[in-house]
């Protein structure tokens, strides 16, 4: 078999395969799904969330067991456990650190100081601009598509803005689930993508069946926004819960209560199984997503076809 090449300045940077970073999803970006990620050419990540440096260090050594190649960490800047966290990836040498929820600026010296590169997610240019100048290696540049939390403004106008505005590499998200994203993603001057969505129904995720069954089932307008009120919208599949939650939303209740109202729904469904009365978060792109399949199988898939599309492109020039 042809080994496929998909090289540019992330898969160099970071030392991986193929520019496809698996997205950082909390509780169910474990240790076995970025480790089966990166040991297919990606780069896997394991989603720390509000989870303590116990828990962490138990999902690294998982990686380890796997492979060998190199794997990341997302921190949630506003956890109330990122400072344990944050020690335990110095000491643990994690490759790669991705960051969301907060700014990363006091931790980048002692990373760099490890070799660890640190890519922050942005919504904005401006904060794109600001991150770098702090440091970042490179961003992940992530549109209103995505699944989880969501920025204002669409991933086929934020990507190429920020290739624009700073000199490092941008990692494209949101919306993106297959090859057709890929190539598109490289097309708006990203050098990587990175899914979340699609990696739900990999095998080696551990969020529950239902959850899985619930994302395959999913068409192109089965997503909606919710939590606007409270300054941290999210992207979840339309169900008992959301359409509730919006419902109380336009009836005016306060914003603290609306944050009650969504506290632990997420965990629900991710893993208990709860797809009526939890969250089900997921990205727009979940239409796209048809079947289960191990996260290598994914990876391959989306290399092959970004790689069928380009040389078609290549051949209207």
């Amino acid at each position: 078999m042809t080994r496929m090449v998909l090289s540019t300045r992330i898969t160099q940077m970071l030392g991986i395969q193929y520019p496809v970073i698996q997205g950082a999803m909390a509780w169910i970006a474990t240790g076995a799904l970025a480790g089966a990620v990166s040991e297919a050419g990606g780069l896997g990540i394991i989603g720390a969330g509000t989870a303590d440096a116990q828990w962490l260090k138990r999902e690294i050594d998982v990686v380890r067991r796997i492979t060998d190649k190199p794997f990341g960490v997302n921190l949630v800047l506003v956890s109330p456990h990122v400072d344990d966290n944050v020690e335990l990836l110095l000491r643990e040498r994690v490759p790669v650190v991705t960051t969301g929820a907060g700014s990363p600026g006091k931790y980048i010296p002692r990373f760099k100081e490890c070799g660890t590169k640190v890519i922050p997610v942005v919504a904005s240019v401006a904060l794109a601009k600001r991150l770098v100048r702090l440091g970042a290696d490179a961003v992940i540049a992530e549109g209103m598509e995505s699944g989880g939390h969501v920025g204002e403004m669409t991933t086929m106008c934020l990507v190429p803005m920020v290739v624009d505005a700073v000199e490092v590499p941008v990692i494209a998200a949101g919306g993106i689930a297959d090859g057709r994203g890929l190539a598109a993603a490289l097309a708006l001057g990203a050098e990587g993508v990175q899914m979340g969505t699609r990696f739900i129904c990999a095998e080696e995720c551990p969020a529950h069946p239902l959850y899985k069954e619930r994302v395959l089932k999913a068409g192109d307008r089965d997503t909606e926004v919710c939590g606007v009120v409270t300054g941290h919208p999210v992207r979840a599949i339309r169900n008992k819960f959301v359409r509730h939650y919006l419902a109380c939303e336009r009836s005016g209740m306060p914003a603290e209560e609306l944050e009650r109202l969504g506290a632990g729904k997420y965990p629900a469904a991710a893993l208990g199984g709860d797809v009526e009365n939890g969250s089900v978060l997921a990205g727009q792109v979940v239409g796209l997503v048809d079947r289960i399949q191990p996260a290598a199988e994914i990876v391959a898939e989306v290399v092959r076809d970004a790689q069928r599309v380009l040389r078609r492109l290549g051949g209207l020039a």
